[in-house]
């Protein structure tokens, strides 16, 4: 599924207009991108949460030559499942 049909599905369950809809979901990625990229954990309880996690400086190696290269330390988004998705999609 994609965004266009995420909305269309949306739309359908909650009768709810597509533009509000797509407007609501752009507000909603808005805001994650915002809070998370400042540090922020955002948690949907037992659906999903989102946040930043710190990733140390490593020695790696080049998969083609094998030769050890440092990586920098960085930062990513970190998105966990919550218990009732899991079980949910477990059946």
């Amino acid at each position: 599924m994609n965004k266009a049909e995420l909305v269309d599905a949306i739309v359908a369950e909650s009768g709810a207009t597509k533009n509000t809809v797509a407007e609501v979901l752009k507000a909603f990625e808005d805001v994650v991108v915002r809070n998370v990229s400042g540090g922020e954990k955002i948690v949907l309880s037992g659906f999903l949460s989102f946040e930043r996690v710190e990733r140390k400086a490593r020695t790696a190696r080049n998969p083609q030559t094998g030769e050890a290269i440092q990586v920098k330390a960085s930062r990513a988004p970190k998105v966990s499942i919550g218990s009732t998705f899991k079980k949910a999609v477990k059946g």
